[in-house]
């Protein structure tokens, strides 16, 4: 049975580390010891991809978070305005504020902490098999354990993973201030997690949106104090748009920080039910769930048309779980409209250009993605399970990598399953053993 924090000792400091006493993480090892000596390229066809993988995109949900993180972290005056667990009129434990805002079951299913209904979503049934939602209830926090959810990273192949946070959580309070003291207090903890096996984790902060002189300042915090591998932009559908001159200082402060920025998918507005028969709400549902990825092109495009990569060469932007097969058309137009109407944009270079030289997107599953690969660039694609999240592949990774990936030359493979993130996210070297020689003997890496 796993074990929980109760019976691990040193995790009963719930991973959390004061501001003050923060340390900056140990520099990491080159990036060229992940790889290991240079092999020949028969052997090296002959890849096995079992415990080679990296996932450029995980996550850490608020709802499985420690159950008074943020109460006990932040300072007395914003204490009410945190999130904390209560009990709903089903007596479950739940993740609310004071405000009126809701952020899911303790330990629930996905971003939203829903609660799992067997049959509804087949993803789900497959991490529920394994026992992720039923040791949640029963106070196995397996996701924020770090060494539980090394152990769960064993059983799908995957030997590093990027980890993005809260961001969707800290907005529902509503509440600028509160949600800027949430993030801050997730990026501490987050460094604290990440540093005990940095090996296998790659820390995202969250960074707010409402306010850039808050963003700024979380920047600039934790890059001086090495604490993450990545920035993560707050994605919001009331957010200026990212050409907008009201974010030029948050890029002076991307550019100063050398980390790769993020923009997470979000999709829409969710559709109401009102007015709609059961069969016409689920159209919409499904039509919302089915292309909500495709909205990460705005952002895309504000980018490179806004000529924030123009301006600052050094910036590296990821678009994350955005999928990969409708970006090929997106470039190929946005040159198409560059070079028709648009030249007054002061772009030294064809947009796709921009995209080849400091653009990535990641996917968990997008077969006609890969057949484009030729037309992406294999140095700007990153695979990613999106664990734990119901629309991911846990634990079946394995399974859809092979069948998509059948075809695809080895050191395409190799580049778009871990040498790109590694080279992104600065990962160390990692045993390159099978995972198949056992769970046990190997975790915690």
């Amino acid at each position: 049975m796993a074990r929980t924090s109760r019976q691990c000792p040193q995790r009963q400091r719930w991973l959390f580390v004061g501001y003050a006493t923060l340390e900056p993480i140990k520099p990491l090892r080159p990036v060229s010891e992940f790889y290991g000596p240079t092999e020949e390229k028969g052997n090296r066809d002959q890849m096995d991809r079992r415990g080679k993988v990296v996932s450029a995109d995980c996550h850490i949900d608020l709802i499985w978070l420690p159950p008074d993180l943020f109460t006990a972290a932040a300072p007395e005056r914003l204490r009410d305005r945190m999130p904390y667990v209560d009990r709903d009129e089903r007596g479950r434990s739940v993740w609310v504020s004071k405000g009126g805002a809701y952020f899911g079951l303790v330990n629930g299913m996905g971003s939203a902490g829903r609660e799992y209904v067997p049959g509804e979503i087949h993803r789900s049934d497959r991490m529920a098999a394994q026992g992720l939602y039923e040791d949640g209830q029963r106070g196995v926090r397996r996701l924020t354990d770090p060494e539980l959810r090394v152990r769960d990273q064993e059983l799908d192949g995957v030997r590093g993973e990027v980890l993005y946070g809260i961001l969707g959580a800290a907005n529902r309070l509503n509440d600028p201030e509160a949600a800027a003291e949430v993030m801050r207090i997730y990026n501490s903890w987050l460094a604290e997690f990440c540093a005990s096996n940095p090996d296998r984790f790659a820390g995202i902060a969250c960074i707010p949106n409402h306010d850039v002189g808050a963003a700024v300042a979380e920047i600039e915090r934790v890059t001086k104090r090495g604490i993450v591998r990545g920035l993560e932009i707050a994605n919001t559908l009331d957010m200026k748009p990212l050409y907008h001159h009201h974010w030029n200082p948050l890029w002076e402060a991307v550019d100063a920080s050398g980390l790769p920025v993020h923009i997470h998918t979000i999709g829409g507005r969710q559709p109401e039910p009102e007015g709609l028969t059961q069969l016409e709400w689920r159209a919409a549902f499904a039509t919302f769930i089915t292309g909500f990825q495709l909205k990460m092109a705005d952002k895309l495009m504000e980018a490179i048309y806004g000529g924030v990569l123009e301006r600052y060469p050094g910036v590296r932007l990821v678009i994350g779980e955005a999928g990969i097969g409708w970006i090929p058309y997106v470039l190929e137009h946005m040159d198409l409209e560059w070079e028709d109407q648009f030249r007054d944009l002061e772009l030294k270079m064809k947009p796709s250009e921009y995209w080849r030289r400091q653009c990535y997107a990641t996917y968990q599953s997008d077969p006609i993605g890969i057949r484009l690969i030729d037309v992406l660039g294999e140095d700007n694609v990153m695979w990613g399970s999106d664990f734990p999240h119901p629309d991911g592949v846990w634990p079946d990774s394995q399974e859809f990598i092979a069948r998509e990936m059948a075809g695809v030359e080895p050191r395409v493979q190799r580049k778009v399953l871990w040498e790109n993130a590694a080279r992104l996210y600065g990962f160390p070297a990692v045993r390159r053993a099978p995972v198949t020689e056992g769970i046990d003997s190997e975790a915690g890496g």
